[in-house]
């Protein structure tokens, strides 16, 4: 047995083992025992844990009387009566009346279970020793406390197996334990966009980020929390159900699957004091057997047959006696030598240093490497890269004493920013508790001064990373407002001149007209709730718009393209087709608040707008359609005119047209019907708004939204273009309705075409003879028309585009004979005859330029009649088949 160990015979005076399953109230009854002494000492497994029973203690017996030590923080009063600890911090030097060690079926653990193993056996108080944990633990401390009082408490409330859930559908209130940071993390998202958010803990994240985070669960700002099996150590929190989302972890040297024990004790934390609980599987994790089950509900747990021991009197005289006392195996049953921890394999690592060798050939040289070697690796680096840092900081002490504040200085600098992601603020703060752990040592020449520093940067990066997990994982909005909703209160809610709602003070949607859009990220029950909740909160502002909206002026409406009526921008109603194209009827884009008396007001001002809006555009075609003052054929032309919205082809009427006499064309005529070459039109209705809005209206009544090519349509025809490219798949009726006719591959304008029949009219009808040398009347010869250039400006489009325009129109092309003759006229001459020379020079059959007739005809080898005479000047043009 090692010196200043206990006895088997002296290990059980005066020790109680309190043993049983999770929310036996264990803690609880430690804290009321300690107090009752004069002194105490607990020893907890976490930082965080040992913060939380600090605080419970000094709220008892105020914060003069406790202190607190951990690795990383030290709270020392000047005359303390209660101490609590991590396990690994608590003071070896102190005698106190009472000692409490928690978690002792940690003594198992592989890699820090030698601690826990060495309170149990030796860590005793004068009056009283607690040792607390998991009944899994009883046949260990019957073996090496023989004698020790064991009591065994029954779970306070009842643990049930719930089965599995979907993720999204696990109730408020709920634990999902996964067992890595990336799924914690995607689990953590994927809440965020279906149940409003969730707080996250791992055991990286500081006690400060861990506290905060809680407290968002606590509090019920968020319904679940997303956790490592962290959880299931010691944290009291309120939790009703216990979600599996994964049934095995790494645990530093494989992928194994949690024993039975472990998987009780994080499914123990559902259910707090005499609330019952629940537990279940979700996401990846597979079913429980039954078997697990039936253990999991009635608390069978295997029990621990073997702990970890390392010899806790070190003999630290020299290398060789350190390396022998570490080597030293139990003699005792159920006790094993642990594996290498960390502080043992980077002691080794160290001392191969040929500069650190050299200082360790002395008792106190192997003392303090020891020492050092117990900074935890917070960065999880290498345990190459963390023996490095050992070795610098072993230089540093051994060679000046203690730590140079300016290199301490820039080390924490660099830990000293709140920017960059979580992984970089975990990082971070990863790297400040290494600092804050040397400054909790005798390390540096003014401890408390670097304890400060090193505390304030850790606790300005925990709250930054905190900020930056609930701005990832939770949002803020929804979670405050389902928190209200379940509390079933009253909520607060406002709108703004711009049409946001605010509810409880956050933004929920917006009230567009008199509908209620919520915010996107809020979906399923939770919406409908808040939806109804805003819109029972907005009933009085529907109605105060409703009013608005009746009295409005006509200026404050419009109508889109899509047919949706706005009222200043806000959409408030729907065009539908009616029985006639000019008669649409429209349905109200309302929820339900808008009811009774408002709605009719709102109703009555619309159709008002809407028939004062059609009649402004297309009132002439309701004259025409009503046909007052009309009979026989005239009346049924206008109303087929009506009927086309505006536009007729001819041939659509053509028999009518050859018996309408001149007294109903007149009629028509002064009703503003123009009847032209190709169309029957009212042309005071081909400007842009009058078109667009017959378009609309019928595309409205002849298949509404399956319809395509309106938007680009009306698009094209207010842009001032003649002419463009049809689409095939639009209907060419549509084409019609917006003002254009289709030619070919071609949409024209139908007031084009009109105008194109005026100019190609009176060259159809001139047909000149021509007699060289003698005055002409016309440059034109055979009984088609050739085309010109102001034919092709007019139209928008030329070559084959426009050849293929006229074939629609029902002409035929025929290609032009070549030339056989040039005549060369004196300008003189050719002044009697202006209108024709004009006419021959756009069809290009004129030249100005003598030279160049004389050029063309020499290169067709045609004679020239009469000689040129470049002194008066002379016009020269193709006279074709003329002799």
């Amino acid at each position: 047995m090692p010196p200043n160990s206990l006895s088997p015979q002296n290990r059980a005076r005066s020790v109680t083992a309190v043993l049983g399953p999770t929310n036996t109230g264990k803690t609880h009854l430690a804290i009321e025992r300690m107090l009752g002494h004069s002194s105490g000492l607990i020893g907890l497994p976490l930082r965080l844990l040992a913060r939380e029973v600090y605080g419970r203690v000094v709220e008892r017996v105020g914060a003069d009387a406790v202190a607190l030590i951990t690795g990383e923080e030290k709270i020392k009063p000047a005359n303390p009566r209660y101490w609590i600890a991590t396990a690994e911090a608590m003071p070896r030097d102190l005698d106190v009346a009472f000692v409490a060690i928690d978690e002792i079926q940690l003594a198992s653990d592989h890699d820090r279970g030698h601690v826990f193993t060495d309170h149990l056996l030796n860590r005793r108080g004068r009056e009283e020793t607690l040792v607390i944990g998991s009944s899994t633990m009883k046949p260990m401390v019957e073996a090496l406390l023989p004698g020790a009082n064991i009591v065994s408490r029954p779970r306070l409330s009842q643990l049930t197996y719930a089965g599995e859930k979907k993720l999204t559908r696990l109730p408020p209130r709920t634990a999902i334990v996964a067992f890595s940071a990336e799924e914690v993390y995607s689990i953590a998202e994927l809440m965020r966009r279906q149940r409003g958010g969730a707080a996250v803990v791992l055991g990286a994240l500081s006690p400060r980020t861990r506290n905060a985070q809680v407290e968002l669960f606590q509090s019920g700002d968020v319904g679940h929390i997303i956790a490592t099996d962290a959880i299931g150590m010691g944290l009291n929190l309120d939790i009703h159900h216990v979600a599996f989302a994964g049934g095995s972890k790494f645990d530093g040297h494989s992928n194994r699957r949690l024993t039975t024990a472990e998987f009780g004790q994080i499914a123990g934390r559902a259910g707090r004091h005499l609330q019952d609980g629940t537990f279940g599987t979700s996401g990846r994790c597979p079913p429980f057997d039954p078997d697990l089950i039936d253990n999991l509900e009635n608390h069978i747990f295997e029990p621990v047959r073997m702990i970890n021991w390392r010899n806790p009197a070190l003999d630290l005289r020299s290398l060789d006696a350190l390396r022998k006392s570490l080597a030293l195996t139990p003699n005792e049953p159920g006790l094993m030598r642990a594996q290498r921890a960390d502080d043992e394999i980077v002691f080794e690592i160290a001392a191969a240093d040929e500069d650190v060798l050299a200082k360790i050939q002395t008792r106190d040289g192997v003392t303090r490497l020891w020492e050092i070697c117990s900074l935890p690796d917070y960065r999880k680096v290498a345990p190459h890269a963390h023996a490095e840092l050992i070795g610098q900081i072993f230089g540093f002490i051994t060679a000046k004493g203690s730590i140079p504040d300016d290199w301490f200085q820039r080390q924490v600098n660099l830990c000293d920013r709140i920017d960059g992601d979580i992984d970089t603020l975990s990082a971070r703060i990863a790297q400040v508790r290494t600092w804050t752990f040397c400054a909790n040592r005798d390390w540096l020449r003014q401890p408390l001064h670097w304890q400060g520093v090193t505390r304030t940067i850790e606790d300005k990066l925990s709250d930054a990373l905190h900020e930056k997990l609930t701005a990832r994982f939770v949002d803020r909005r929804t979670s405050v407002l389902m928190r209200r909703l379940r509390e079933n209160a009253m909520l607060e809610a406002d709108v703004s001149a711009s049409g946001d709602v605010i509810v409880e003070g956050q933004p929920v949607g917006r009230l567009q007209g008199f509908r209620f859009t919520p915010e996107a990220g809020v979906t399923g029950p939770e919406a409908k709730a808040l939806a109804a909740a805003a819109l029972k909160a907005l009933a009085s502002e529907i109605d105060t718009r409703a009013s608005k909206l009746a009295a409005a002026a006509d200026e404050a409406f419009a109508l889109a393209l899509d047919g949706t009526f706005r009222w200043i921008g806000e959409p408030v109603a729907k065009l539908q087709a009616g029985e006639k194209a000019l008669e649409p009827r429209f349905v109200i884009l309302a929820d339900e608040q808008l009811t009774g008396a408002a709605r009719e007001s709102v109703e009555a001002r619309l159709v008002l707008w809407l028939k004062t809006h059609i009649t402004k555009l297309l009132g002439p075609l309701l004259v025409l359609e009503a046909g007052e003052g009309l009979t026989g054929i005239g009346r049924g032309i206008a109303y087929q005119l009506a009927e086309h919205l505006g536009v007729l082809e001819r041939t659509a009427v053509a028999t009518e047209m050859k018996t309408l006499d001149q007294e109903s064309r007149s009629a028509l005529r002064k009703m503003g019907v123009r009847f032209g070459a190709y169309h029957i039109t009212t042309p005071l209705l081909l400007k842009p708004a009058p078109r667009a809005l017959a378009a609309q209206l019928w595309v409205l009544k002849h298949g509404g939204a399956e319809v395509k090519g309106l938007d680009d349509i009306a698009h094209l025809a207010s842009s001032g273009r003649t002419s463009f490219a049809v689409d095939e798949s639009v209907p060419k009726a549509l084409y019609r309705a917006a003002g254009f006719r289709v030619c070919g591959p071609r949409a024209i304008r139908v007031d084009i075409l009109e105008r194109l029949a005026d100019i190609i009219r009176p060259a159809i009808a001139f047909k000149p003879g021509i007699t060289p040398g003698e005055p002409t009347a016309g440059a034109y010869s055979g009984d088609g028309f050739t085309v010109t250039g102001a034919m092709t400006s007019l139209a928008g489009c030329a070559g084959e585009d426009f050849a293929a325009v006229l074939q629609g129109l029902g002409y035929k092309s025929e290609k032009k004979p070549p030339l056989k003759n040039i005549a060369v006229v004196p300008l003189a001459v050719a002044a009697t005859a202006p209108l024709a020379v004009e006419s021959a020079a756009e069809m290009g059959e004129v030249s100005t330029d003598t030279q160049a007739a004389v050029a063309l005809a020499e290169q067709a080898e045609l004679p020239i009649e009469p000689p040129v005479d470049d002194a008066q000047g002379t016009l020269a043009f193709d006279l074709g088949d003329k002799p």
